[in-house]
């Protein structure tokens, strides 16, 4: 990312902000379209995102935004009043936050994948026992177990 913006400040301008009211947002292309409180013109498709993996804030349409020009007419949104989605990618791991609730995704797993599928395997727990006498195993052991490891490539424990 330091490079990228190397790259894009080579010109020798002058950076500088400016405080803008959002107008529209493109998820696709990850701009956005600003109207700056001081009255000057419209500024087109500031970049919300500057690299693919990274941190995407996508902000609400109608609230203010902190918009950083690194050429005339490059520029980028590096901060929000209200935000309609938050998400973080770093390789295969993703974390998404928006008003439905948050996503938590390592490769082709989530974590209320592997939540549903616990819950699951609890609600089937079937034992052996003697008649009458004390359980003696747990049936689907197994299936715990496979989840157990799922959770150990999943999450972090530091």
């Amino acid at each position: 990312m330091k490079e990228l913006l190397q790259k894009l400040t080579e010109t020798g301008d002058e950076i500088y902000a400016k405080i803008c009211e959002v107008t529209s947002v493109d998820i696709e292309n990850q701009t956005a379209d600003l109207q700056p409180l001081d009255g000057s013109s419209q500024i087109l498709d500031a970049y919300l995102q500057v690299a693919e993996n990274g941190v995407f804030v996508e902000p609400k349409i109608g609230s203010l935004v902190a918009c950083v020009f690194v050429t005339k007419e490059t520029a980028i949104v590096v901060n929000h009043s209200e935000i309609k989605q938050f998400q973080i990618k770093i390789e295969k791991t993703e974390f998404k936050i928006d008003k439905e609730g948050f996503l938590l995704k390592k490769e082709n797993e989530t974590l209320a994948k592997l939540m549903t599928d616990l819950l699951q395997e609890i609600q089937k727990m079937k034992f052996t026992t003697y008649a009458g006498g004390p359980t003696l195993t747990l049936l689907n052991k197994p299936k715990f177990i496979e989840i157990e490891n799922r959770f150990k490539k999943f999450l972090k424990e530091d």
